[in-house]
């Protein structure tokens, strides 16, 4: 160990800085971090071209609408129009998939009446409210829609391409 006994206030006071920020971003409920971008070294497998390609800020996440489908006012009972009105939710979800709209999408256990979840890449509310609003569950209120802004992986989007990759049958 290597000691000076030559006083710097410059460090003595950048130590105090870096220590007030981190404590201000854990107050927070922020990552504290310190230096910038430039400084620190990136971590082993980190893809730069990827992370901008999906979006990712620095700590590769991105903004996103999280749907929330709860059972709505006015159920169809079971038949023909129900199975028709069942066709076009998965004709619209594949579509708006194919367009790089909906990230993630999936059925939920029914418990308080939540029936599925849809993620779509945008962080615009009414956008996301518009693309629900094409949906047939939606437009026949057999279900409604419970929009929340969401901050999740920008790897999400790498989602719909990989499971291309894994599934054997599609709806």
């Amino acid at each position: 160990m290597i000691r000076s006994n030559t006083f710097r206030p410059q460090a003595v006071l950048a130590g105090l800085f870096m220590l007030l920020v981190a404590g201000a971003c854990v107050a927070q409920g922020a990552p504290a971090t310190t230096g910038t971008a430039a400084t620190q070294a990136e971590p082993p497998g980190y893809d730069a071209a990827l992370a901008e390609r999906l979006g990712a800020d620095d700590y590769g996440m991105r903004k996103y609408v999280l749907v929330i489908l709860k059972t709505g006012p006015t159920p169809l009972p079971r038949g023909e129009a129900r199975d028709a009105m069942f066709q076009g939710h998965f004709a619209n979800m594949k579509r708006l998939a194919a367009e790089g709209k909906l990230v993630l999408a999936g059925p939920l256990d029914g418990v308080d009446g939540r029936r599925g979840i849809f993620v779509f890449d945008t962080a615009d509310l009414e956008e996301a409210r518009a693309l629900v609003a094409t949906d047939p569950v939606i437009a026949s209120g057999e279900m409604e829609a419970e929009l929340h802004a969401y901050y999740g992986s920008a790897a999400l989007l790498l989602l719909n391409e990989a499971h291309g990759t894994i599934s054997r049958k599609s709806f």
